[in-house]
């Protein structure tokens, strides 16, 4: 499993001491709220910095990060994707991270046929889709308690579609 998780990427600035805006990429705004440190990718390596302020505005989220402290350093960091350390994220029982799922089996939770494997998940604001990769191609499913039914670390993904659902690939 990976330590390090993409939780958004930072987009512009705010104001001028070196505030930036960042696009979050997490269920919800706050976890990035809840944060004590960042990281940033430099060269294959983690860069921890402290996060100093944070707040959610208009679906975004603003950050004070140490040693950030005017425009021109703020500037240069838009468009660089943000991490953070799987263990500093606060989750409840039962709850995954998506990287955690992505390349799991995607099983009929009757038969136990497997169907391919989790390509991709796209979050939307309603609920997320998952992009199943078959011999055939690829198929889209809501992640929607109607059609998937268990997600399993260790046993994979059980769904139950609809007719024709992974026919017609």
């Amino acid at each position: 499993m990976e330590k390090y998780l993409k939780i958004g990427k930072i987009v512009n600035t705010h104001g001028f001491r070196g505030d930036v805006k960042a696009q979050p990429w997490c269920d919800c705004p706050e976890v990035m709220t809840e944060l004590d440190v960042i990281y940033r990718k430099t060269g294959g390596n983690y860069i921890a910095v402290k996060v100093q302020k944070a707040s959610v505005h208009k679906e975004m989220v603003l950050l004070k990060l140490e040693g950030i402290d005017d425009f021109d350093k703020a500037n240069a960091l838009r468009e660089e994707v943000i991490y953070a350390d799987r263990d500093d994220i606060v989750r409840e029982d039962g709850s995954f991270f998506i990287a955690d799922i992505i390349g799991l089996e995607v099983k009929d939770v009757d038969t136990g046929k497997v169907y391919g494997k989790l390509k991709d998940v796209t979050q939307y604001g309603i609920h997320d889709i998952y992009t199943v990769k078959t011999e055939k191609g690829e198929v889209l499913i809501p992640a929607v308690n109607e059609f998937v039914k268990k997600i399993s670390l260790e046993e994979g993904i059980f769904v139950k579609p609809i007719e024709g659902m992974f026919d017609e690939v």
